[in-house]
């Protein structure tokens, strides 16, 4: 029996987890579950699967958790700390999704101990990708990835034929808008930018799809998981998200993954690996589907492509200023300060206004995350104090 660990146990990732690990209880054993504040939702994780831990972020809810689970054999916990401890508990598989560079150091944590790793949020490799293989290398820590894309990549890349890889090609759906114009999206309110017309996902990720930055951020943890060069990872729009991503070898031939729009599946793949395990997934009907379509991207309408793929390419820290400048345009966006084409502007503005050196330490990732999000706070207060600017 497998012990497991579910950092963000109460988003959409999370949830999934906890549903492939409830329909095999005979091999799966919770050793701790976290959230951010959901107590409720945490608690009723926690008693559907008598897990050992839980722990909430926000420490002024933990009285509220200790209520809802007193009476158990739950032990309870609260704070970051709390969190990153949860992380570090020695569990044999451990699945990270929190979202946003707060799931930096809890995934840390988990790689330490050296078990199975699951990466289903994109910022830590994005900003402290370089540090996360080291540490894996140092303690022996498996990496699989749990984002739809990467998994795909996973099953078709072939380690010891990486020389023979000619490309690796990443899918997106395009999101809402792939077809709107520039002046179209220029009204886009907050609740069409969530409105995913594939996946159901978080706000954060949904907004992210919608700008296509989350396809950026997906370039850059490709290029930290998989031995390709930048060069040689493509962006393919298919509207239908049903080919996950695919690798083209030198004598052509090219390995796809497909399968449906639902996370259940990729992370099946990473609870049984290097096994395989029933899902409730229906079986996938090409025939019913009768077309896949594929477009190439167009980094004019969607500028977060070009700034994700320059950030990469400069390497140092300009991936994690990317990523903490992109997660605080995108909560201005959503509580309707700016407007949508101003979050690949911002991100833009803080990239043009801060170079420091490669963070070369934890510590350094989180102060140059620090720094990068002040400054985009301080682009975002000009912009709503002066909207013309």
């Amino acid at each position: 029996m497998r012990s497991v660990t579910i950092l963000g146990a109460t988003g959409s990732v999370g949830t999934s987890t906890l549903d492939l690990v409830e329909r095999a209880p005979d091999r799966f054993r919770v050793r701790a579950l976290t959230a951010y504040s959901d107590v409720a939702k945490l608690a009723a994780a926690a008693h559907r699967t008598d897990a050992e831990l839980a722990v909430v972020a926000d420490e002024a809810c933990l009285p509220a958790l200790r209520d809802a689970l007193a009476g158990t054999a739950t032990r309870v916990a609260g704070g970051r700390a709390a969190v990153i401890e949860a992380a570090a508990s020695g569990a044999d598989w451990t699945m990270g999704a929190i979202v946003g560079c707060a799931g930096l150091e809890p995934v840390m944590a988990a790689v330490a101990g050296g078990g199975t790793v699951v990466l289903a949020n994109k910022e830590p490799l994005v900003s402290a990708g370089e540090l996360i293989l080291a540490a894996a290398a140092a303690s022996g820590a498996t990496l699989l990835p749990a984002d739809s894309e990467h998994n795909a990549i996973f099953q078709c890349f072939a380690p010891a034929q990486a020389k023979a890889v000619r490309r690796i090609v990443l899918t997106a759906s395009g999101g809402p808008f792939r077809d709107w114009s520039t002046d179209a999206m220029r009204a886009v309110t907050p609740a069409q930018a969530v409105a995913h017309p594939n996946w159901s996902m978080g706000a954060k990720i949904s907004v992210d799809s919608a700008t296509m930055m989350n396809k950026g951020l997906e370039l850059i943890e490709a290029a930290r998981l998989f031995p390709v060069d930048l060069e040689r990872i493509e962006i393919v729009i298919h509207p239908q998200s049903v080919i996950h991503s695919a690798v083209e070898y030198h004598d052509g031939s090219m390995l796809a993954q497909l399968g449906p729009s639902d996370m259940r599946v990729p992370i099946a793949h990473c609870l049984a690996w290097p096994d395989r395990m029933e899902t409730p997934m229906a079986p996938l009907d090409l025939v019913a589907l009768g077309r896949l379509d594929f477009a190439a991207p167009d980094v004019e309408r969607f500028p977060a492509l070009r700034l994700a793929r320059e950030a990469l390419a400069a390497g140092g820290a300009r991936p994690a200023i990317l990523n903490a400048a992109n997660e605080m345009a995108v909560a201005a966006f959503l509580a309707g300060k700016i407007g949508f084409l101003e979050i690949a502007a911002i991100v833009a503005d803080t990239l043009a206004t801060f170079d420091p050196p490669f963070p070369g330490t934890v510590d350094a990732v989180v102060a140059v995350d620090a720094e990068a999000r002040a400054r985009a706070s301080d682009l975002i207060r000009g912009r709503v104090e002066d909207p013309v600017a």
